[in-house]
């Protein structure tokens, strides 16, 4: 789905049409996955730990489960709140830690900035000055320790997002094609179902570099066919076999359930939550919908869809307990034999679709990893130029159709599969609880009690469940948890090595009157053409760039220190995305080039990004001799407040947009009135080290048409200054740009704990060498390339 989906439905042109329609296209992306779990869920509860009596007791009391859990989780905590916690339209674990982080200061990244906070995207549920400080923000600012437990939390569900990648497709295909089973001997369909499943999961990931929007139009119809087939078999058997199934919705058949199978029932809990498998997708892909779309898909057609597809299993189990055995307890034994082969292709069909959606959600939760330095660098294709957001992941692609195999040819059978998928949905849905329970105190400002009543009533439920699926450990829940370690520590590993890599940066940055006295003096040449210097420090001079100058002592004429950073938004508006100062004086022709990214956004590629800047830098020299009045009103660079020389001019925002008609030239400038000095603060130790809050911003709209150069007046003494660094840009564009990254290695301090050692010279060493290399990830040409090798002493 298109990001303008997600937006729609902010005008006032909107109708219901617009939202049954987004409702009715929810249903392919968010609801496959949810939609399929009738095809396992009876059969992995009823797998080994309770088994189908004449009573029918067990079958009653797992059908009161399964309307209670659907009715407190997806429709209660989800539909009713937690996706109203949204990151402006964004949902997810990332969505939820990027809230909290705009509210109070517990991101780890430290490139945090005012001038962020400017952002139209940067919204806060109320303005600063009348927010109230809580002692939870208070704590979680105050304690590193504490911030670093919430990073791992929100990590800890981010892997396990990605294990059900891993876990959801072949559970999902396998009970799909299961269906064989009924068809065949039990001696050929063993041989029939792991090859086929395993065929349609090799086709499922080979076609993904193709992307979802090819196909897209065909999944919300078969959802769809899916949903009304599920309940007309629902319907067909309630009434047919036991029209009086409903009175198991009563909370008392759980109480008798578990008073009856006792250790076997709570055991048995670990089958019965796969009926909620999915329900993260309606949070994670909001930002393609709306609210109420996706609250009316799930509370009108899914919802009882799901219900009826459960009760009439249960009718109709209820009355063929004689001849029903716990190896046939499934979907497929419920269908009318005249009817199978067709619900057998709808189904396959299905489960595709389910398993389409998470693997989309797997590459996404990646890319916002990586964003967030929560990930080694991996390439990103996006596979529409129309549809904002669908993009695909060859290396993980390739793992995850790997993974898949080797879980459907390992386990083969539901019930392994089903105690592994179970354990990794619980964990996601604990760590939304802890998450949605921190921003009903922080951004919506809600009593503590609140929170804490959300947090142990919704926590209890999905705690009982995560307690039910641990104790499956040794059968098949090992998987999502051993995933969930390795990944986890990639994960921290890569973000910790690269926190420490910008405070040794920021610790051994050069100071501004090091580059304003290097000239012809000490034997430095500045060259015609552009300079591209990368950084990840928003002020200062990288100690790469120093290294470069002494090495070779030449720099380019004009140079441009370019920083791009991720932003705890969704999105950054085009037109608020850099931020452009100078580095000294005007006459030096050094500038400064802040480019901001949401968790989000789609990373231009670099001749596009490379076009972009000149152009950028080309309107704020235009304008800064009209903001200046001829004046360099600048700041110190080490954090004073200055007008002098040396300085770093105030970070300006260049807003552009399309002209057409009327005037050749508008310009509107807004001064902010707080003006924040540049530096870093120390906490209390080296790991504390930040870089904050750097320099003031003014806004520079400009509408310009294309032959316009400049309004500045050729004649005065401003136009001239103007229009001759004008003219040295244009002719250094000519000249050639190029691209000076840094290539580092890192190692551990002497006497560094060995757990810091292992992590810093072998993990993050051996991830930076085989993961791709920022050049490759910036797309610049080899030919413009200069690398300068630095050690980092962490």
């Amino acid at each position: 789905m298109g990001l303008d989906y997600g937006k729609c439905l902010n005008t006032k042109k909107d109708s219901w049409k617009t939202v049954l329609l987004l409702a009715y296209q929810s249903l392919g992306v968010v609801y496959g996955d949810l939609s399929i779990s009738p095809l396992y869920v009876y059969k992995s509860t009823f797998a080994e730990d309770i088994h189908h009596s004449e009573t029918n007791e067990e079958i009653f009391g797992v059908l009161s489960f399964v309307f209670w859990t659907l009715t407190l989780v997806p429709l209660f905590k989800y539909v009713f709140v937690v996706l109203r916690a949204d990151d402006n339209g964004e949902g997810g674990t990332f969505a939820l830690y990027s809230l909290i982080c705009r509210h109070a200061k517990v991101s780890l990244l430290p490139n945090r900035q005012v001038a962020d906070e400017a952002l139209s995207t940067y919204k806060l549920e109320s303005p600063p000055e009348t927010r109230r400080h809580s002692r939870v923000k208070v704590l979680l600012e105050k304690h590193k320790s504490l911030r670093t437990a919430l990073l791992l939390l929100v990590l800890l569900g981010t892997c396990m997002v990605i294990g059900d990648g891993v876990l959801t497709p072949a559970i999902s295909v396998f009970s799909a094609v299961s269906g064989l089973e009924l068809s065949m001997s039990k001696e050929h369909h063993q041989y029939a179902v792991v090859p086929i499943t395993c065929f349609i999961l090799v086709c499922l990931f080979a076609l993904q570099h193709y992307g979802t929007h090819r196909v897209g139009f065909f999944f919300a119809p078969v959802v769809l066919t899916w949903l009304l087939c599920i309940s007309a078999l629902g319907l067909y058997n309630i009434f047919h076999w036991n029209p009086h199934v409903y009175q198991a919705l009563s909370p008392h058949y759980m109480y008798k359930f578990l008073k009856k199978t006792k250790k076997g029932g709570w055991m048995s809990l670990g089958g019965i939550l796969l009926c909620i498998t999915g329900s993260e997708a309606m949070f994670a892909d909001l930002g393609h919908f709306t609210y109420t779309a996706i609250q009316i898909a799930f509370t009108f057609m899914v919802y009882p869809a799901l219900i009826l597809a459960y009760m009439g299993q249960a009718a109709y189990l209820s009355k063929h307990h004689h001849i029903v055995t716990s190896y046939q307890i499934g979907f497929y034994i419920s269908v009318p034999e005249s009817v199978r082969w067709p619900v057998v292709i709808i189904a396959i069909l299905a489960s595709v679709v389910g398993s389409q959606a998470i693997i989309s959600g797997t590459f996404s939760i990646i890319n916002q990893s990586q964003a967030l330095c929560c990930f080694p660098r991996v390439k990103i294709v996006h596979t529409s130029d129309k549809i904002h957001g669908q993009i695909y992941i060859p290396d993980i692609n390739w793992i995850l159709m790997i993974l898949c195999i080797a879980v459907t040819i390992g386990f083969r059978d539901t019930k392994h599969m089903g105690n592994a998928s179970g354990l990794a949905v619980m964990t996601v849905m604990l760590v939304t609880t802890c998450l949605t329970s921190l921003v009903i105190v922080l951004c919506w400002h809600r009593p503590p009690p609140i929170a804490l009543a959300f947090l142990l009533f919704f926590g209890s439920i999905e705690a009982l469940y995560f307690s039910a699926s641990l104790m499956k450990f040794l059968e098949g829940a090992w998987l999502p948890i051993l995933l969930a370690l390795i990944l986890m520590t990639i994960m921290f590993v890569w973000h910790y090595a690269t926190i420490k890599k910008y405070e040794f940066d920021l610790q051994n940055k050069v100071s501004l009157r090091w580059l304003l006295a290097l000239g012809p003096s000490l034997g430095v040449a500045r060259v015609p053409g552009i300079g591209l210097v990368y950084t990840d420090l928003i002020s200062g001079i990288p100690a790469n760039f120093s290294h470069f100058v002494t090495n070779l002592p030449a720099f380019h004429r004009i140079l441009v220190f370019v920083c791009i950073k991720s932003v705890t938004v969704a999105y950054v508006p085009p037109a608020e995305r850099y931020l452009v100062a100078r580095v000294g004086p005007p006459a030096h022709r050094s500038y400064r080039c802040i480019v901001r990214y949401g968790y989000r956004d789609v990373h231009q590629d670099i001749d596009s990004f490379e076009s972009e800047l000149i152009d950028r830098l080309a309107d704020f020299i235009r304008h800064n001799g009209y903001q200046t009045n001829g004046t360099n009103s600048c700041m110190e660079d080490d954090g004073s407040n200055s007008n002098d020389s040396t300085g770093e001019c105030r970070l300006a925002i260049i807003k552009t947009v399309a002209f057409s008609g009327q005037p050749a030239y508008e310009m509107d400038e807004s001064v902010q009135p707080e003006s924040v000095s540049v530096g870093f603060q120390r906490g209390e130790n080296a790991t504390d080290v930040i870089e904050m809050e750097p320099v003031g911003v003014f806004e520079i709209n400009t509408r310009f048409s294309v032959d316009d150069d400049s309004q500045t007046d050729p004649h005065s003494e401003i136009g001239m200054q103007v229009q001759e660094e004008l003219e040295e840009l244009w002719a250094a564009k000519e000249a050639g740009t190029a691209f000076l990254l840094g290539h580092s290695h890192v190692k551990a301090k002497q006497g560094s704990s060995l757990l810091k050692r292992a992590a810093i010279d072998v993990g993050y060493n051996f991830l930076s060498r085989n993961c791709r290399g920022p050049d490759v990830v910036l797309r610049v040409p080899p030919v413009s390339l200069l690398k300068v090798g630095m050690v980092y002493i962490v």
